[in-house]
C-alpha cells in the first residue's frame, strides 16, 4: 500500500509518514474486497439509479449512461465543449434559431441497426412526453413547443419542432437564439435510445439483452451494490480511438472503502468528490496522483417551501442569516471550497453572481421573532435530509449547530441512502435537503432555469412569476450585457429576496489517479471525462 503522505516513486520518511500510516490504518480496518480486474476500473461514486438517459438525475448514473448513449453531439475530453457526435456537422441559421444536423452514415446501433433521424425524433419527444416524467425534461424547453408539449398544453407530439427531413436529417427550431444548444446536445436528456427496445420491454427496456447502445461502450452486466461492466462497442463510428475494452463502474458509499481499493491498486481511478475521505484532504493534497481542479458546482440546501415553517420567508432568511460559512470550509471540507452567498460558480460565461445574504445571527432573531418565534419558541421540530456520506453528515452537525445556538431551534439530521434521497426531493417529502448542483454547460442558465415554476429540478415548490419572466427574457436575447441583468435579477430573487435555497459554498473537484499509469483524462471545470479517451499504460517494473 502506498503511504498516504507520499509523492509516487519517493520514500516517505519521518514523524509525518508513521502519522499518516496511523490514520489510514484506523480508517481502512476491514474496508478491502477483492475485485476482479477489469482493463480500467473507476470508483464512480454512488449506486446509481438507472441507466436510463431520460429520467436519471445523478452524476454516477450520466457517467454511465453517456458511454452507452451517444447524441448528437458529444463532450470533448480535454475542455468539456461540444464536438460532433452521431451528428458529423450541421448548420445554423442566420437568425440562429433552426439547427440542421447532419447524421453519420456510418452511425450503427451495438447490434448492427443504422442509427437514423427517426430515433433522434423519438429519443427526444420520449424524454418530453408527460408520462415519461423526465426530471430533465426542461433541457429541451429551447425548441419550440416543447414545453407546451411537456406541460400538457399541446398534445400532439408532432407539434414539437424537431423534424426528420431525410433518413439522416434532423431539423430543430428553437424559440429563440441559444447558445449552448450544442452542448445541451451533448446532454444524457439529448441522447438517443433504441425506439423498438423500449416499445418492447417497457420501463425494463434497460434490462434487454443484448441492449442496443449508440456510444462508445456496451453494457455487459449491472450488479447492484457491485459493479456496472462495459465493453468497447465495436460498432460505434469512432470505435478506432476507444482506448479501453473493458471497464468495471464501482460504487462505494464508504470513503474509507474506496481509498483503501485505490491504495491497494484493486482500482484505478477514485472521481468522486463524496469518496474522498475529508478528514484525510490535508495529506491526499500533497500527492501527485491527488488533482484538484476548480469545478462548475455549487452546494446549497433546499427549503420546501410548501410547508410551515419554511413556507415563512422570514424564516428562511433567519436560517440562512446564521450560517457560518466559512467554518464549514475551513472544518469539514477542507478542500480550498469557496464559502458564498450566491448560486452560480464565478469565472461562468460573461456574469457576476449578486451576493446573496451574509452572516448577521441579530437579524436572523429578530425575522425568526417576527415569524411567531421568538428565542425559537414554539418553533416546530423539523429535520434536515442528506444523503449518506461522512462530509454530508459533518455538514449536517455543523448546521444543526449554527441553527440551535444563535435561533433556538431544534433541527433533526436525518441520513437517506441514495435513491431514497432523491425521490425525497423530487416529492417534496423534506424540510431542508443537503443538494448541490453540477453545471450541465457553460452557462449561468444550467444553475438558474431549474427554479423555473415549471422546471421538475426545482424540488422546493418554490414558483415566482417574476422570477420566470426575468428568465425568459435572459433567455429571449443573445446580447450580453442585458442578458447578464435578466438573470442577475433572477438570481437575486433566489439568493436574497425569497430564498427557497440557502447557498453555501463553490465546489472544488477532487479526483485519485496515477499520472504515470492514466492518461486521456483531463480535468476541467464541467468535471466531464469520457470514458472513451482513457487509457491505462503499465509502468516499467510494474505488474
Amino acid at each position: 500500500m502506498r503511504p498516504l503522505n507520499s509523492p509516487l516513486g519517493k520514500k516517505p520518511r519521518g514523524l509525518f509518514y508513521f502519522l499518516s500510516l496511523f490514520l489510514i490504518s484506523g480508517i481502512l480496518a476491514g474496508c478491502s474486497r477483492k475485485i476482479d480486474r477489469a482493463d480500467l476500473i473507476i470508483i464512480n461514486g454512488k449506486e446509481v439509479e438507472s441507466l436510463d438517459p431520460a429520467i436519471i438525475t445523478g452524476q454516477p448514473d450520466t457517467r454511465i449512461a453517456l458511454t452507452l448513449f451517444e447524441g448528437l453531439t458529444r463532450f470533448n475530453e480535454v475542455h468539456a465543449q461540444a464536438e460532433p457526435g452521431l451528428a458529423e456537422r450541421w448548420d445554423i441559421s442566420s437568425d440562429r434559431r433552426i439547427y440542421t444536423f447532419h447524421l453519420r452514415t456510418n452511425g450503427v446501433w451495438s447490434t448492427g441497426e443504422p442509427i437514423v433521424a427517426e430515433d433522434v425524433l423519438y429519443s427526444w419527444l420520449r424524454v418530453l412526453n408527460p408520462m415519461t416524467a423526465a426530471d430533465y425534461a426542461g433541457n429541451l424547453y429551447y425548441i419550440k413547443n416543447a414545453e407546451e408539449y411537456n406541460t400538457g398544453k399541446l398534445t400532439n407530439a408532432a407539434d414539437v419542432a424537431v423534424h426528420a427531413l431525410d433518413r439522416y436529417t434532423v431539423q430543430v427550431e428553437l424559440v429563440n437564439p441559444t447558445p449552448f444548444f450544442l452542448e445541451l446536445c451533448a446532454f444524457q436528456t439529448h441522447a438517443v435510445m433504441p425506439r423498438w427496445t423500449i416499445e418492447k420491454y417497457g420501463d425494463r427496456w434497460i434490462h434487454a439483452r443484448p441492449l442496443p447502445s449508440s456510444g462508445a461502450y456496451q453494457l455487459i452486466d449491472w450488479r447492484l451494490e457491485d459493479r456496472v461492466s462495459i465493453r468497447k462497442n465495436p460498432n460505434y463510428w469512432d470505435a478506432a480511438n476507444v482506448q479501453m475494452n473493458r471497464v468495471d463502474l464501482m460504487p462505494a458509499n464508504s470513503p474509507a472503502t474506496a481509498l483503501n481499493l485505490y491504495l491497494t491498486k484493486q482500482v484505478d481511478i477514485v472521481w468522486d468528490k463524496d469518496v474522498i475521505p475529508a478528514e484525510l484532504v490535508d495529506l491526499l493534497k500533497k500527492r501527485r496522483d491527488f488533482h484538484v481542479f476548480d469545478y462548475l458546482g455549487s452546494y446549497f440546501v433546499r427549503c420546501n417551501v410548501t410547508r410551515k415553517p419554511f413556507d415563512d420567508v422570514r424564516v428562511r432568511k433567519a436560517f440562512a442569516l446564521v450560517i457560518d460559512k466559512k467554518r464549514i470550509t475551513e472544518r469539514v471540507t477542507r478542500g480550498g471550497e469557496r464559502p458564498v452567498s450566491f448560486l452560480v460558480p464565478p469565472g461562468i460565461g460573461n456574469y457576476k453572481s449578486p451576493e446573496g445574504l451574509g452572516f448577521s445571527p441579530e437579524e436572523a432573531r429578530r425575522l425568526l421573532s417576527e415569524a411567531g418565534y421568538p428565542g425559537g419558541k414554539g418553533f416546530p421540530r423539523v429535520s434536515y435530509h442528506f444523503n449518506t456520506s461522512r462530509s454530508h453528515e459533518m455538514i449536517g452537525i455543523e448546521l444543526q449547530e449554527m441553527w440551535r445556538r444563535e435561533l433556538g431551534v431544534e433541527v433533526e439530521l436525518r441520513s437517506m441512502e441514495w435513491k431514497t434521497y432523491l425521490r425525497a426531493q423530487s416529492e417534496l417529502d423534506f424540510d431542508l435537503s443537503r443538494s448541490s448542483w453540477v453545471g450541465d454547460y457553460n452557462d449561468p442558465n444550467t444553475f438558474l432555469d431549474m427554479f423555473m415554476s415549471a422546471n421538475p429540478n426545482n424540488r422546493t415548490g418554490w414558483k415566482n412569476p417574476q422570477f420566470d419572466e426575468w428568465m425568459r427574457k435572459a433567455n429571449a436575447t443573445d446580447e450580453p450585457v442585458q442578458r447578464a441583468k435578466y438573470l442577475s435579477e433572477a438570481e437575486t430573487l433566489i439568493v436574497r429576496t425569497d430564498l427557497p435555497i440557502l447557498p453555501l459554498y463553490i465546489y472544488v473537484g477532487f479526483n485519485l489517479f496515477d499520472p504515470d499509469e492514466i492518461t486521456g483524462l483531463h480535468n476541467n471545470i464541467r468535471d466531464e471525462h469520457p470514458i472513451r479517451t482513457i487509457k491505462k499504460r503499465k509502468r516499467e517494473g510494474v505488474r
